[in-house]
């Protein structure tokens, strides 16, 4: 597949209803698009991440229109095993060093083309996967190297409604809106 373009994108241009509509697997990185990028050390060593329950709720969504969701990150915590256990999501991919390798293999493995899938990162090692797939993205606080590659620059940034920004647009794009409202008025659970 060939690279997409190298210039800059706006992150006011809205990706096309079209593309978004085709999108089957929703993937994403975790430092700096789930979180804020931080990592925070208590004095005995443990480690914590803060997560946006609005960025859960969006996959939550995402897997109620029927939609595959996956984590693809380059670190290995159990804090990420954790969250991937309690959103719920089928594919979890920590210690990876070549996102798009994992990429190829889930398009594969669930029989859909790379257009189909979109992916969130952050970072220059998630540059080859974000170019490779039907629909990038990155938060606005995304290296500027990441933001000229990609299909979409959020509004938010990482760790504060990002991924939820995104799935909104996927979700009206795909017809979804009477999906997500009655969801989201009838769940009393935090994500």
């Amino acid at each position: 597949m060939a690279s997409k373009p190298t210039t800059g994108k706006s992150s006011s241009r809205r990706p096309s209803p079209a593309v978004l509509r085709g999108i089957r697997l929703f993937a994403t990185d975790v430092d700096g698009v789930l979180t804020d990028a931080g990592m925070y050390y208590s004095e005995s060593g443990d480690e914590w991440k803060k997560f946006n329950t609005r960025d859960g709720m969006g996959i939550k969504l995402l897997q109620r229109a029927g939609l595959i969701t996956a984590i693809v990150t380059q670190e290995r915590t159990r804090l990420v095993a954790r969250r991937a256990e309690k959103l719920a999501i089928p594919e979890l991919h920590q210690g990876v060093m070549d996102k798009l390798s994992v990429i190829r293999d889930m398009a594969e493995r669930y029989g859909i083309s790379l257009r189909h899938i979109a992916y969130v990162g952050d970072d220059v090692n998630d540059l080859e996967a974000l170019k490779a797939v039907g629909f990038s993205a990155t938060p606005a606080d995304g290296l500027p190297q990441v933001r000229k590659v990609v299909d979409y620059i959020c509004r938010l940034k990482g760790g504060e409604g990002a991924v939820r920004e995104l799935v909104e647009m996927i979700l009206l794009a795909q017809g979804q809106v009477a999906s997500f409202k009655s969801h989201v008025s009838s769940s009393g659970n935090r994500s």
